[in-house]
């Protein structure tokens, strides 16, 4: 997006920080083989509503990668429609069909706009973001639920303004983030797929 890479810039430049920038496409990376000691997904995996163009992003990142690399994936939870946009937001009081959408959004994935201008993509599973980076030629080294059930509290801004609340917040989201059984709960899932290293047969 050629605004998100200008704010970046503009941004970076009012901090006095030297970075070079390209708009591109994830899935095609004008980069050489090997030639970035870390890649960052914040927004690709989402955005791409195809199985095969998530993992022709994620097989991109991993060429370009260093071997033994990391690669962090962003990922919107398949339930942050329903426990973010509805419990949270309250976004059902405005659009009245919401119900009925999260229901299909649960069973498919996609996520269509709310309205003009709105948000769509894509809302993984856990398993299935997993299965996306080893099919991409990944090892999946970590995969958190970046909130956890934080998300929820409508307080959220308060707590962390205060050190012995913030403390609490923070201590509960460690302690339940890569539990396997509660990584859908937060809205948002990161990733770590590593390129395994050269030689590697595994």
């Amino acid at each position: 997006m050629p605004l998100h890479v200008r704010q970046v810039e503009d941004d970076a430049a009012a901090r006095g920080v030297r970075l070079r920038t390209a708009v591109g496409d994830a899935r095609d990376q004008d980069l050489g083989d090997a030639s970035v000691d870390a890649v960052l997904l914040l927004g690709p995996l989402y955005h791409l509503r195809r199985r095969a163009d998530r993992v022709r992003a994620l097989a991109e990142a991993r060429r370009v990668v260093r071997p033994g690399g990391p690669v962090f994936a962003a990922a919107i939870s398949r339930w942050a429609p329903r426990l973010d946009g509805i419990m949270l937001e309250r976004l059902d009081e405005t659009y009245p069909d919401m119900p009925e959408l999260v229901v299909d959004v649960e069973r498919t994935g996609q996520l269509p706009p709310l309205g003009p201008g709105s948000f769509s993509g894509f809302c993984h599973r856990p398993r299935q973001l997993r299965a996306e980076l080893r099919e991409a030629g990944l090892t999946v080294a970590d995969l958190v639920s970046v909130e956890g059930p934080a998300s929820l509290l409508a307080d959220l801004p308060e707590r962390l303004a205060d050190p012995a609340t913030r403390a609490v917040v923070l201590d509960t989201a460690r302690a339940l983030e890569r539990v396997p059984e509660l990584l859908g709960v937060g809205p948002r899932l990161l990733a770590t797929g590593l390129r395994p290293p050269r030689g590697y047969t595994g």
